[in-house]
C-alpha cells in the first residue's frame, strides 16, 4: 500500500500470479502497472470481475463495491 500525502493511496494485491491494483487515481494506477511491466511479463485484463474466486460487482455512480 502506498499512501500520498493528499490522502489517496494505491493498494497492490499480489498472490502467486494473480495481481489487483486499486486507488484513487487512474493515472497513478497506469504509471505503476507500465513500472512494473518493466521488471514482469503482464497483461492487463481490464476491469476486474472476480479474483481468486470472489466476484465483484461494482456501482462507480453510487460509489459502491460488492465482493460473493
Amino acid at each position: 500500500m502506498k499512501k500520498f500525502l493528499n490522502g489517496k493511496y494505491i493498494i497492490l494485491l499480489l498472490y502467486v500470479v494473480d495481481m489487483l491494483i486499486v486507488g484513487h487515481n487512474k493515472n497513478d494506477i497506469q504509471i505503476l502497472k507500465r513500472e512494473l511491466s518493466k521488471s514482469f511479463a503482464m497483461k492487463d485484463l481490464g476491469p476486474t470481475r472476480q479474483i481468486l474466486g470472489m466476484k465483484i460487482l461494482r456501482d462507480r455512480k453510487n460509489e459502491k463495491l460488492w465482493l460473493s
